[in-house]
């Protein structure tokens, strides 16, 4: 039987840059990696939201990627 071991996660901010010329939204994103690999949804959202107050664009979206190893 097949196993998966976390690897690693990185948190993802999505910020919403305006609207273009064209009138389509712009959106700029930064990535944070080497984060604990342990930590809940809630803390997640936290540390976004704080690290979204020193930001001068308003935050769209949080996202977490989780990277595994798929053994057997």
């Amino acid at each position: 039987m097949a196993q998966g071991l976390l690897e690693g996660t990185k948190l993802r901010l999505v910020f919403d840059g305006g609207i273009d010329n064209e009138g389509n939204q712009i959106l700029k994103s930064k990535t944070f990696s080497n984060v604990k690999k342990e930590a809940t949804v809630d803390q997640l959202f936290q540390a976004a939201q704080a690290i979204s107050t020193l930001c001068n664009d308003s935050l769209n979206k949080v996202e977490r990627t989780d990277s595994s190893e798929i053994i057997a």
